[in-house]
């Protein structure tokens, strides 16, 4: 996936509709009629902003650069009742799972989740009428029209969440990388230190008779993410979007009891309703304790009902895409 410096999942930008065209101020002039009625035309609607999903995107790069867009402007109406060219659209086309919201409100104007799925920002004004629309018995000859409706605008936030069946949940180094990148095609960079992981990564899990689930790496949480702390707030909304949350706990832990907690709450903190996902544990890296520690810890671990797995020798890993897919698909 893309590095670093090429995942965006934040933009802001100042949007403008097109203005409606004039309606025109024409009068019938031909050969033999020198004084004919009214006949100018309509204008043409202003350009509307339409946000649009695309599948093929998974990030907002594309528009890293984009601080204004503007639709084009209806054109003005003619003589011989002809309506003025309608203004062309601009479509903004965003990754499934884009926010967009007002950003002097912060209010959610809507989120795009499907491909193709379009929604109009801003409409474009409407054509102003022609003379002809205001002749009537006692004004034959109107000489005014009606000015085209003025554009719309306004800043918007674009912000990204993450589409994944399976959102992987941990402190820095507690091998979602490694996970990542074994169980699926993803790359993640990998080495063992904190905070590896400095862009979400999304892998696809290949799965039994063809099947697949997706699963999103998201950088590892800290104890204070939820005030900001380490990457903060801004990689927590990627697990907003998780069917599942997997959370991942090395068997080298302290005490897994009261890391799993702490995790619990710093999700908590930032949006209550994440404790309402299903959730899977999963206690990694078994690979660096030998058997009798192994068998020991599970014992003491029996009451959080995790799958054991290392994902350098592959132990556990069928058992726990088992368990994420039993998941997934249970309600």
């Amino acid at each position: 996936m893309e590095g670093e410096g090429n995942f965006i999942d934040y933009i802001k930008i100042y949007c403008q509709s097109g203005k409606g065209g004039a309606g025109s101020v024409h009068f019938r002039r031909e050969k033999y009629i020198p004084k004919g009625g009214p006949d100018g035309g309509d204008g043409g609607r202003g350009g509307h902003v339409i946000v649009k999903g695309n599948k093929n995107l998974w990030t907002l790069l594309h528009l890293k650069y984009t601080k204004f867009v503007k639709a084009e402007d209806g054109h003005a109406g003619a003589g011989k009742l002809m309506t003025g060219a309608q203004g062309k659209d601009t479509i903004i086309e965003v990754p499934l799972g884009t926010v967009i919201k007002n950003a002097d409100t912060g209010q959610i104007i809507t989120e795009i989740n499907e491909n193709n799925q379009e929604f109009v920002l801003l409409s474009g004004g409407r054509g102003g009428k022609g003379n002809d629309f205001f002749k009537t018995a006692n004004r034959q000859a109107p000489k005014f029209a009606q000015p085209g409706e003025d554009n719309q605008s306004g800043i918007f936030i674009f912000e990204l969440k993450l589409l994944a069946d399976v959102g992987l949940v941990g402190f820095p180094n507690a091998g979602k990388s490694t996970l990542l990148s074994v169980v699926s095609a993803a790359k993640p960079q990998i080495a063992d230190y904190p905070f590896t992981t400095l862009v979400p990564q999304l892998g696809v899990v290949p799965y039994r008779d063809f099947r697949s689930f997706t699963i999103a790496d998201i950088p590892g949480i800290i104890e204070g993410a939820s005030e900001g702390k380490g990457l903060g707030l801004r990689f927590l909304r990627h697990i907003e979007r998780n069917s599942v949350l997997l959370f991942m706990i090395p068997i080298t832990s302290a005490d897994p009891h009261v890391e799993y907690q702490t995790l619990l709450n710093e999700l908590e903190k930032y949006n209550p309703t994440l404790l309402l996902k299903k959730r899977v544990i999963a206690i990694t890296k078994v690979d660096t304790v030998d058997d009798n520690e192994l068998l020991n810890i599970k014992q003491k671990l029996n009451d959080l009902n995790p799958i054991f797995i290392s994902s350098i020798s592959g132990y556990g890993l069928q058992e726990l895409k088992d368990r994420l897919w039993e998941t997934l698909n249970n309600d």
